[in-house]
């Protein structure tokens, strides 16, 4: 009996090593926002196709900028 390999279809790059990013600064609000769900949460590595490094940097600049107000902590709900 074989065993089975499962492979991903595709392997995707961080993005930021393509664009050879070192730092992902705090007050780029459009940039981080595409790294948040809808419920405020910080996407994973495997949704983002980031590398360790630079999702680390993700989550710390999303954190810094809720601390100063750039980010919402939670979603406002409209009753």
């Amino acid at each position: 009996m074989q065993k089975k390999i499962f492979k991903r279809p595709f392997r995707t790059r961080c993005r930021f090593c393509e664009q050879k990013i070192k730092y992902i600064d705090y007050k780029d609000v459009d940039r981080l926002a595409h790294f948040i769900t809808d419920k405020m949460k910080v996407k994973s590595r495997r949704t983002t196709g980031n590398c360790a490094k630079h999702q680390r940097m993700i989550a710390r600049a999303i954190k810094r900028a809720r601390i100063i107000a750039l980010l919402p902590f939670v979603r406002e709900h409209y009753l």
